[in-house]
């Protein structure tokens, strides 16, 4: 369900309190991962300081759960300015906005998430919000509407999608910082859970943690979510402490395999292989079949099945290779061209 709009000072930024401690970092420097991003960012920051302006425009565009919510309240915090938050789909018609954006003070950053998702009348009433700093507000309906030109204060809007490509070419140049997010390597999610689990009141060894970081799909969001599964695990099951076998077999009973799968990943595979023969078939055609959202395949387990090898998207459609083949104990069909998944006349 989408966020409705938030408004929140430096202070009290969103995700903190509540049942447990939140697991968000609280400054840039304690953000793990990301270096060459943060450093652009330092550099902005350093620079839109010096100047006392408010930073440039930002969009994040990345696979979910990667942390651009939380760089966006982090920019907040290094700059000490408010934060205000929304999403595309909560944004109707311009009205939803004018409120957001006539409350915002010099400097505040209005953060979008799912940017892709706005509405084309919404993007027209920003476009002169983030060049010129006014909106243009209809007084009336009718051939004979009247409009108000109100002065907003100067801002900087940071948008978030995970579909880059589906932003129209206006909204993307009206960024002057766009940034991408990539999957974490492990050795940088044994850090997040490192630090996680001490917020979180549990002790993990080391090699626990490496365990843990392995089958985190290269997300921290994933890693936290597991740490919290595999710390009840520990702390009924076991001693309390996350050590390898612990976290192994903890997430054995999450059905997590050793390669980070989890159990919609197998039924994707099994499904293209099975059902069709390998591939191709089309998004809409295996989501009939799964019974999953197409959005979700596409933008939750599409991207790390791809980043591993276990997928192909093809013209025709998504294609199982012989990896995931391997991986479901199954013999992987005969490839006279020797190009790998038994399809080669897809790729030439």
């Amino acid at each position: 369900m989408a966020r409705r709009t938030e408004i929140t000072t430096p202070e009290v930024l969103p995700d903190e309190g509540g049942h447990e401690r939140s697991l968000r970092p609280r400054r840039l420097s304690d953000f793990i991962g990301q270096e060459r991003l943060k450093e652009n960012l330092r550099i902005a920051i350093e620079a839109a300081t010096a100047r006392r302006e408010p930073l440039d425009h930002i969009l994040f565009h990345g696979p979910p759960g990667l942390g651009k919510t939380t760089l966006a309240m982090l920019l907040a915090r290094e700059m000490g300015v408010g934060f205000t938050t929304t999403s595309g789909p909560v944004l109707e018609k311009p009205a939803d906005l004018v409120g957001a954006l006539t409350n915002l003070q010099q400097g505040d950053i209005l953060f979008i998430d799912e940017i892709h998702r706005l509405r084309p009348v919404i993007e027209e009433f920003l476009y002169p919000a983030m060049e010129d700093f006014r909106v243009e507000v209809r007084l009336s309906d009718g051939p004979r509407a009247q409009t108000m030109t109100m002065a907003v204060e100067p801002f900087t809007l940071v948008g978030a999608t995970t579909r880059f490509g589906l932003l129209t070419a206006p909204m993307r140049a009206r960024f002057g910082i766009t940034e991408r997010l990539d999957f974490y390597p492990a050795r940088d999610l044994a850090v997040i859970i490192g630090r996680s689990a001490k917020l979180l009141g549990v002790e993990a060894t080391a090699a626990g943690a490496r365990e843990l970081a392995a089958r985190a799909r290269g997300t921290p969001r994933v890693a936290n979510r597991l740490l919290r599964r595999v710390r009840d695990f520990a702390e009924v099951r076991a001693e309390g402490v996350l050590e390898v076998d612990v976290v192994r077999a903890a997430l054995e009973l999450l059905k997590v395999d050793e390669y980070g799968l989890d159990a919609m990943d197998t039924r994707i595979l099994a499904t293209i292989v099975e059902k069709f023969e390998g591939g191709p078939v089309g998004l809409n055609s295996l989501a009939v079949a799964l019974g999953e959202d197409a959005g979700t395949i596409e933008e939750v387990y599409e991207p790390f099945l791809i980043q591993q090898g276990l997928m192909m998207r093809g013209p025709r459609g998504r294609i199982a290779t012989g990896k995931a083949y391997e991986r479901l104990g199954r013999p992987a069909p005969d490839d006279e061209s020797g190009s790998g998944g038994g399809h080669p006349s897809l790729f030439h």
